[in-house]
């Protein structure tokens, strides 16, 4: 794609968001973006049920669940655009990804219709961004994602995952595994207790071609105008050499401020 031409990037939310809610809290991004970079919001193919969100924390409260998850916003009974979603579930046990290959075979179809420089999620859909990436490198693993023997898309030149990680699934093993080499750039909260430094890691692990940047909050994509302008020049150019948004020393987060919790996510 010509240098000066718009960059058009597909956006991936978090487990109990919608493109809606991602989209609107993304707004000054996108208004920094302005022309030069489309980010296209979708949504993921599972609506969420209240019992889905209880069993995910293990908690009795829907509305807990989704304060926990920053989804506050969601709705399960009005406004459709607002309905949690999410592009899996997990089993009791944590090894199944259950309407995985659903979500796949949705952001297939959205691939075959048009070109995409890279791809950008948050918490779960930073996992399925990571997922897609590494899938578009070796798309023979998952016969379902050809078309006509082919593969819908070229691999993504860049993926950028905020608070991502690594889902585990023999399918999620088959394309991970060993590495991935989709350069990405990996988005971490020094203060995120739904997705820890230690499960974060388990994404890290496969990324062959990674950045990794930290900012001092908990599970968000950070937005403050420091951030906005990093995001802004590295969706511009991924490839070159892009300041860092926090340079020198950043604060270590106090111990013992959150009780880590592990959402089935």
């Amino acid at each position: 794609m010509a240098a000066n031409s718009t960059k058009k990037v597909l956006m991936l939310h978090g487990y109990a968001q919608s493109a809606t809610i991602l989209s609107k809290r993304m707004g000054a991004l996108r208004k920094s973006c302005g022309k030069d970079i489309d980010l296209v919001f979708i949504d993921a193919p599972h609506v969420l049920t209240p019992a889905d969100l209880a069993e995910a924390f293990g908690s009795s409260s829907e509305s807990s669940s989704l304060d926990q998850l920053g989804a506050q916003e969601a709705a399960t009974d009005s406004d459709p655009a607002l309905l949690p979603r999410g592009w899996w579930q997990v089993d009791a046990a944590r090894t199944k990804t259950i309407g995985l290959e659903d979500s796949i075979l949705q952001i297939r179809d959205l691939l075959l219709k048009d070109r995409y420089d890279g791809i950008f999620g948050f918490s779960q859909g930073a996992a399925m961004a990571a997922l897609m990436s590494a899938l578009l490198e070796k798309p023979e693993v998952f016969p379902p994602f050809l078309v006509d023997g082919k593969p819908p898309h070229p691999p993504f030149t860049f993926c950028i995952a905020a608070a991502g990680f690594r889902p585990v699934s023999p399918l999620c093993d088959a394309i991970f595994l060993p590495s991935y080499s989709t350069q990405t750039l990996h988005i971490l909260g020094r203060t995120d207790v739904i997705v820890v430094e230690e499960r974060s890691k388990t994404l890290l692990d496969v990324s062959a071609n990674k950045r990794v940047e930290w900012h001092d909050g908990g599970h968000f994509v950070p937005s403050k105008a420091n951030w906005r302008n990093f995001l802004k020049a590295y969706l511009k150019d991924p490839l070159g050499d892009v300041p860092s948004p926090s340079p020198g020393a950043v604060s270590q987060p106090a111990s013992g401020t959150a009780t880590p919790v592990t959402p089935s996510l």
